[in-house]
């Protein structure tokens, strides 16, 4: 487990802040800019970056700039399967919008609430004691448990 590390957006995935942030006071009733962008460290696949505004912080994934495989970096399977969940009890980020339109930030992505807790950057949780890991399986137990019953 490791403390989530934000930089300045990487020269490979800088884009127009302030048309994303015109599109954004267009598409979300109670947005208010400005924005501040910074861009997570780590990550599987998605650049993901945290916007925040004087009101509100809010996460942005998009897909990575240049030619893309036809099923790889779909974040709108990633918004679907988080709006989806938003109606459920299951604790999931807000999604907020889908955006399609490249012609915003120059690709396809999603916006959704911050949510502060701990990111997991390994899959196996290396890094966590065994007391560590009991509480995250119970945790995740609970919740699988909580939709069978």
């Amino acid at each position: 487990m490791t403390d989530v590390e934000l930089t300045a957006v990487r020269e490979a995935h800088r884009f127009d802040e302030t048309k994303l942030n015109a599109f954004l006071e267009e598409q979300i009733p109670d947005y208010e800019g400005p924005l501040e962008v910074r861009q997570f460290e780590g990550g599987q696949s998605n650049p993901t970056f945290q916007l925040i505004t004087p009101k509100k912080t809010f996460v942005m994934r998009k897909q990575p700039p240049g030619e893309l495989l036809p099923s790889a970096h779909q974040v709108d399977r990633e918004y679907k399967v988080i709006a989806a969940l938003n109606k459920t009890d299951v604790p999931v980020p807000k999604a907020y919008l889908h955006c399609e339109d490249e012609s915003v930030i120059g690709t396809e992505f999603f916006l959704m609430s911050f949510v502060d807790g701990e990111v997991m950057w390994e899959p196996h949780f290396g890094e966590a004691s065994n007391e560590e890991r009991q509480k995250i399986y119970h945790s995740m137990n609970v919740r699988i448990a909580m939709f069978l019953c």
